[in-house]
């Protein structure tokens, strides 16, 4: 247990250190076992944030090994009640092109086997998931990635795959027939589990590269890697200024339906 507190929670890559300001690290106990890392807590624009790397400071967690139960628990056991969640990806429509990002307003889970849930017994609690990206910060996140220059979709479908390996063809050009935008390995449980802890979640999809069954059909050049890496690098420069504008941004009260999440949600005998 920690006295530190923090009202804003991100994740995401080892750039953000650079936001953050007087910042301490913490070592949060969790019930699922050790986070990804330490967590850092500082300030940005007066505001409390704890940030962790999902993968690890050293990226020594793969997409399929992370301990996203130990993540969120330890981001709510600091009193988060907001969760930023930038991520790279993969394009599955022309339209969403390497550079651009999308403030994802959708999900669908092609995982299988990941701990995704906080509720195995004995109350069974089915929580309402139809809308998994918290309704007052996407259009902040929209805002925010438009103002830094970057071509923003507003919203758009992110299909999460089990990874480490990527899609085949096949499953790529499926993915992207069912009118799906974006492809990616840690958007769930990630987002889900922040449901059943009542935090708000908002993704930004950082676009990479087109995926395999889009790339060099209808037009699509397909991208190198050394392309990859620059896009990555610019991308992430961006999205640490739009991360900052959007905590600028966030009102103390929350108007959304997230952290009302599990009224109603539990089945109890009579």
């Amino acid at each position: 247990m920690t006295n530190e507190r923090a009202d804003i929670g991100v994740f995401g890559g080892s750039g953000f250190y650079s936001l953050l300001e007087n910042i301490k690290e913490v070592v949060v106990e969790t019930p699922y076992g050790a986070p990804s890392d330490a967590i850092a807590i500082g300030e940005v624009a007066g505001k409390r944030v704890a940030f962790l790397p999902r993968h690890g400071k050293d990226h020594r967690y793969p997409p399929h090994m992370i301990n996203y139960r130990a993540n969120l628990w330890a981001m709510k056991e600091l009193g988060v009640t907001r969760v930023i969640a930038p991520c790279a990806a993969g394009s599955l429509d022309a339209k969403c092109a390497p550079g651009h990002f999308v403030v994802a307003d959708q999900l669908v889970d092609r995982t299988n086997a990941r701990k995704d849930s906080f509720y195995d017994g004995p109350i069974t609690t089915h929580v309402s998931f139809a809308d998994p990206y918290c309704a007052q910060l996407r259009p902040l996140a929209v805002g925010a990635c438009k103002n830094v220059g970057v071509t923003t979709h507003e919203t758009g479908t992110i299909v999460t795959i089990q990874g480490p390996r990527f899609s085949t063809r096949a499953e790529s050009k499926s993915y992207a027939s069912q009118g799906w935008q974006v492809i990616n390995m840690t958007q769930y449980p990630e987002a889900y589990l922040a449901r059943e802890l009542e935090m708000c979640y908002v993704n930004i999809s950082l676009i990479t590269d087109y995926d395999v069954g889009l790339a060099g059909a209808s037009g699509v050049e397909p991208v190198t890697h050394a392309a990859v890496i620059e896009i990555f690098n610019k991308n992430n420069a961006l999205v640490r200024e739009a991360i900052l504008k959007i905590i600028e941004r966030i009102p103390a009260e929350r108007t959304c339906s997230c952290g009302s999440a599990l009224q109603g949600a539990r089945i109890t005998a009579h």
